[in-house]
C-alpha cells in the first residue's frame, strides 16, 4: 500500500488541512475534529482503495483503515505539519460540551494504551505460567517481571500526565512534574504518617488530605487540567526577561499546591465514588451492566463514545483489582462481533465478502472489531443486529457469574489469560464460557437473520481489459484558445525535449485555461502558474502557462479549483492576465503534457488551432 498517495487522498477529500482541528488514530481508525464536515468529499472517500469504511458521528470524522492506521497517521502529520499545529489551542470547535468531554477522554486514553495492554498481558501470561507451576512465584525472576508488569500501572499518573497534556494543549513535561509530586517517595512516606502518627499533614498551614496516588487515573487528569488553565495565566504575567523560568516556576507551585490540597483528594473521592458505585451494581444487579456493555459496544464503537469506558476499566482495576463491568462487557460484544462475521462468511456466495468475512472475524475474535463492524457487519446491517444480540447474551451470563478482568487489554480470545484470577480457575472458565455463548449466539443469529448478499463482481479479466481499453483510449479539447505548435517548438528544453511527457503546446489568444476532459484535479500549484489533472479516462495531464512564469510568485494569476475537485470538459481552472504577463516579458506559451505518455503507443494534434470544447490531442492505446 502506498501510504503517502493514500494520505494525501484523504486529507484532499475531508477539505484540507485548513479543514482539521485536530485528529489521533486508535487501533484502525483515523479519528478527526473537523471544523465543516459538509465539505468532505464522503462519496470517494468511501471509494478510495486503502479505506474500509467512514463514520461520521459522536463530533468525530472517522476514516477506517486497518491495522495500516499507524502508517497512514504518520504521512499525514508529514504531509499536513500536524504536530507543529497540535501545539496551538484549538478554536473554533462549537461542539457540545458532553461530546468535547469524551472526545478529550479519547484523546487521553488512546495513546496510552499500548503500554498498559503489553503490561496487562504479561500479567496475564504470568498468572498463567504460576497456575500451571512453570514459575516459582518466590523466584527471583518472576519478581523482576512483576515489576515489568506494574511499572505502566504503578506510574500510570506519569503516562496520563502526558497524554493529558498533548490533549489540553499545556506542557507535558510539566505535566509529568505534577505527577512526579504525586508519586515522589517523600510525599507518600509524608502521607503514610499522617495514618500513623495521626499528626494531620500541613502545606502552608492548609490540610493536605492523605491519599494514595500511584495507579490512579482522575486525580492526574483533574490536575492537568488545571495546569493547562495555569500556564497561560503564568505566562502573562512572568516578565518577558525573566520568563523563561517564572512561567514554569508559577505553574509549579500553584498547579502542585492546589493538587495535593485540592485537586487530588477530590479526584480520589471521585475515584472511590466510581468503584463504590460499581461494588453497589455488582452487589444488587450485577448482572445488568454487563449485560448493556454487550449489547450497545458496537454502538458507542460507532460514535467513539466507548473510550468513555476506559477510565471506568481501568480505575477499577486500580482500585479493586479487578473489572466486572467494562472488560466482560466489551468481551462478549467482541467475540460477537467475529461469530457474526464468519456467519456471513459462511452464507455470502460473494467471494470479495467471504474473504473480507473471515479475516476480519478473526481480529474480531482476537478483540479489534472495527473491520469486520464497518467491512462486514454494519455494511449488512442486519449482522449487526445479531452482534448485539450476541453481546448482550454473553453479557448477562457473564454478569450473573460475576467475572471479571484483572488486568487491561483489547478485550478478546486474547486477553483470556487475564481473567485467570487467585482463587482456582472459576473465573477464567466462565469468561471462557461466555465467549462461547458470544460466538455461538451471534453466529446462529446471523444465519437465522439472513442479509442481502451484494451480487459478485463481473468477471475480473473482463473487467480489467474493458478498463484497460477505457484508459488507452481518449481525446482531450484544448484547455486554451490559440495556435498550437508540436511540444518540441517550445522555448524550453524541459518541455521540449519530453522530460515530463509528450503532448503539445498552445500560443494562447485568451487568459482562460479550461479543463481538457472530465477529470479530477490532482495539484494546482501555489503560484497558480500550472496544474496537473487525471481525467476519467486515466490520462495524467499537465497544463503549464508560459515559460519561467513561475518567478512571478503568482502574480496575475488566479485558481478557480483547488486539489481534489472533480471539474467536467470545459470548466474554467485558471485565469491568467496575458497581456500583463507579456508586457513583463515572459513567453506565454502553454504546454500541454501528458505526463504519463508511455502508456500510450501515439499521441496526435488534431488541428493547427485550438478552440475549447474541439478535439485537441488523441491518446491511442
Amino acid at each position: 500500500m502506498d501510504y503517502k498517495t493514500l494520505a494525501k487522498s484523504i486529507l484532499d477529500d475531508i477539505g484540507g488541512k485548513e479543514n482539521v482541528i485536530s485528529f489521533t488514530h486508535c487501533a484502525t481508525r483515523l479519528r478527526f475534529n473537523l471544523k465543516d464536515d459538509s465539505i468532505v468529499n464522503q462519496k470517494h472517500l468511501n471509494e478510495t482503495k486503502g479505506v474500509m469504511g467512514v463514520v461520521n458521528k459522536g463530533g468525530q470524522f472517522q476514516v477506517v483503515i486497518g491495522s495500516d492506521v499507524p502508517n497512514v497517521y504518520r504521512e499525514l502529520n508529514i504531509i499536513g505539519n500536524f504536530e507543529v499545529k497540535d501545539e496551538v489551542k484549538e478554536k473554533g470547535d462549537k461542539r457540545n460540551v458532553f461530546i468535547r468531554f469524551l472526545d478529550t477522554l479519547a484523546g487521553i486514553f488512546t495513546p496510552i494504551i499500548p503500554a498498559i495492554t503489553g503490561a496487562g498481558i504479561l500479567k496475564a501470561v504470568m498468572a498463567l505460567l504460576s497456575t500451571f507451576g512453570w514459575i516459582d512465584t518466590a523466584s527471583q525472576t518472576y519478581s523482576i517481571l512483576s515489576i515489568f508488569s506494574d511499572a505502566a500501572f504503578y506510574f500510570l499518573p506519569f503516562l496520563i500526565a502526558y497524554s493529558a497534556a498533548r490533549k489540553l494543549k499545556c506542557s507535558p513535561v510539566m505535566a509529568m512534574s505534577i505527577a512526579g509530586i504525586l508519586l515522589h517517595p517523600n510525599f507518600i512516606t509524608l502521607l503514610n504518617n499522617v495514618g500513623t502518627s495521626g499528626q494531620p499533614l500541613k502545606f502552608i498551614g492548609i490540610p493536605v488530605t492523605p491519599a494514595t496516588y500511584s495507579s490512579s487515573v482522575i486525580p492526574i487528569i483533574l490536575a492537568v487540567w488545571l495546569m493547562s488553565y495555569i500556564e497561560p495565566i503564568a505566562d502573562k504575567l512572568s516578565p518577558k526577561p525573566v520568563k523563561f523560568f517564572t512561567k514554569p516556576l508559577i505553574t509549579l507551585v500553584v498547579t502542585g499546591a492546589i493538587t495535593i490540597v485540592a485537586i487530588g483528594p477530590l479526584g480520589t473521592i471521585i475515584g472511590d465514588g466510581i468503584a463504590a458505585g460499581i461494588a453497589f451494581l455488582n452487589r444488587y444487579v450485577s448482572w445488568l451492566v454487563p449485560l448493556i456493555v454487550g449489547a450497545v459496544t458496537p454502538l458507542l464503537v460507532m460514535t467513539g463514545t466507548h473510550y468513555g469506558l476506559i477510565p471506568i476499566g481501568i480505575n477499577n482495576i486500580s482500585t479493586a483489582g479487578f473489572d466486572t463491568i467494562v472488560g466482560p462487557g466489551m468481551l462478549g460484544s467482541n467475540i460477537a462481533q467475529g461469530g457474526a462475521a464468519f456467519a456471513v462468511a459462511l452464507r455470502t456466495k460473494n467471494k470479495k465478502i467471504r474473504q473480507e468475512a473471515y479475516s476480519s472475524g478473526i481480529t474480531a475474535v482476537c478483540g479489534i472489531t472495527e473491520p469486520a463492524l464497518y467491512g462486514v457487519n454494519l455494511k449488512l446491517k442486519r449482522p449487526l443486529i445479531a452482534v448485539i444480540i450476541g453481546g448482550a447474551a454473553s453479557g448477562l451470563y457473564l454478569g450473573i457469574t460475576g467475572v471479571g478482568r484483572y488486568t487491561s487489554g483489547s478485550p478478546g480470545l486474547l486477553a483470556l489469560p487475564g481473567y485467570i484470577g487467585t482463587e482456582g480457575f472459576t473465573n477464567i472458565t466462565n469468561a471462557v464460557i461466555g465467549s462461547g455463548i458470544a460466538l455461538v449466539v451471534s453466529f446462529v443469529a446471523a444465519l437465522i437473520l439472513g442479509f442481502d448478499d451484494p451480487k459478485e463482481e463481473e468477471d475480473q479479466t473482463a473487467d480489467a481489459a474493458e478498463k484497460q481499453e477505457t484508459v488507452k483510449s481518449e481525446t482531450l479539447c484544448a484547455p486554451v484558445k490559440g495556435k498550437i505548435i508540436p511540444i518540441e517548438d517550445v522555448a524550453d528544453p524541459t518541455f521540449a525535449e519530453k522530460i515530463l511527457g509528450d503532448g503539445a503546446a498552445i500560443i494562447p489568444d485568451t487568459g482562460l485555461v479550461v479543463s481538457p476532459a472530465d477529470a479530477k484535479v490532482d495539484t494546482v500549484f501555489d503560484t497558480n502558474h500550472a496544474i496537473s489533472l487525471v481525467t476519467d479516462g486515466g490520462a495524467e495531464v499537465l497544463i503549464h502557462i508560459g515559460i519561467d512564469t513561475v518567478k512571478l510568485k503568482g502574480e496575475h494569476f488566479k485558481s478557480m479549483v483547488k486539489n481534489g475537485d472533480e471539474v467536467k470538459t470545459g470548466q474554467p481552472l485558471i485565469e491568467f492576465e496575458l497581456d500583463k504577463i507579456k508586457e513583463k516579458g515572459y513567453d506565454t506559451t502553454t504546454s500541454v503534457v501528458i505526463t504519463n505518455y508511455k502508456d500510450y503507443t501515439e499521441i496526435d494534434r488534431d488541428s493547427d488551432q485550438a478552440l475549447e470544447k474541439k478535439p485537441f490531442l488523441t491518446l491511442k492505446e
